[in-house]
């Protein structure tokens, strides 16, 4: 190596200084995976504990896989696996689409400040708490304060408590999860249709093509690669649900179909004080999410040459 010329290590600092505002906005988020995403990872371990939380891993015993053997032989394991896959599919289904085709439709609209409009009212929802949203469902289905319950009365029907029917968990978590997530969602596919190039609708234009199938032949291609990289995390996410609203919105009638694994785990875990039992259900989750990941990245690679790696 000639002298005076700079390392590798060296350019690697140099980089580093002439971006380094940039680094200090990747920071915080640095942080904040390597506390609440790597450190945790260290407690895996408690899965082969009869973990106590006073006397830590020393004091604790070691049972090995007597954790993983009860779980693969609770009778429930199955219901509770079933319960969040269709909730999960079912929100596929009918949520997953919305937010692009939400998105598609402010694209077509003509005027800028109306499109601007109604995209802020739509993602509003999304800051709405919680607890809060709970509360506005438990009201609303509510049999005798509720507004559908007042509806059914005036037409001489029967009011019913739609929480307390297991039959009716899964709709009223998708239709509420419409109402809060559609127009956040819907954020990353604006600008997904910002960054397409204009010129390919004035070509389409020339070829005579009308709105429709410039979104069909245009549209709907650029979109494509933000849809799949979308669908292949949320693959990831097929054993987890919104954790809080779901355990807000349990109840002793509606167990049977609100019971799934994050909850159980939770119960495991923070009611009953069973950390070991508790962290095998969630390493068992966290599993089968990353095979999930892996064969929805596969498929994706060899069909549309789209992919996360």
């Amino acid at each position: 190596m000639q002298r005076g010329t700079p390392t590798k290590w060296a350019k690697i600092r140099n980089n580093i200084w002439r971006n380094r505002y940039i680094y200090m906005m990747v920071l915080p988020i640095l942080i904040y995976l390597a506390l609440f995403k790597y450190m945790p990872m260290w407690f895996l371990k408690t899965s082969f504990y009869d973990y106590k939380l006073l006397k830590g891993f020393d004091g604790s015993k070691y049972v090995g896989l007597k954790w993983f053997k009860r779980l693969f032989s609770n009778p429930n394991l199955m219901r509770y696996i079933g319960n969040t896959l269709r909730l999960n599919l079912s929100a596929m289904v009918f949520l997953f689409p919305l937010p692009m085709i939400f998105a598609i439709f402010l694209n077509e609209l003509r005027s800028v400040r109306y499109k601007k409009t109604v995209q802020t009212i739509s993602y509003l929802p999304h800051f709405v708490s919680t607890v809060v949203m709970v509360s506005m469902i438990t009201t609303i289905t509510s049999p005798s304060l509720g507004i559908i319950g007042k509806i059914i009365s005036a037409s001489g029907g029967v009011p019913k408590n739609y929480l307390a029917d297991p039959n009716y968990f899964v709709p009223i978590n998708v239709i509420s999860g419409a109402w809060q997530s559609i127009g956040w969602d819907a954020v990353i596919y604006v600008s997904a249709l910002a960054s397409i190039d204009q010129g390919l609708y004035e070509a389409a234009k020339i070829d005579g093509a009308n709105r429709f199938k410039q979104v069909l032949h245009v549209t709907l291609p650029g979109l494509l690669p933000t849809f799949i990289i979308i669908l292949i995390m949320r693959m990831g996410q097929m054993l987890n649900v919104n954790f809080e609203k779901v355990y807000l919105l349990q109840n002793n009638l509606n167990l049977p179909a609100s019971e799934m694994l994050p909850t159980f785990s939770y119960k495991t875990g923070m009611e009953s004080r069973n950390y070991g039992y508790a962290t095998a259900v969630g390493l068992f989750n966290s599993v089968i999410s990353l095979f999930l990941v892996l064969i929805a990245n596969q498929i994706s690679k060899r069909t549309s040459e789209i992919s996360l790696m």
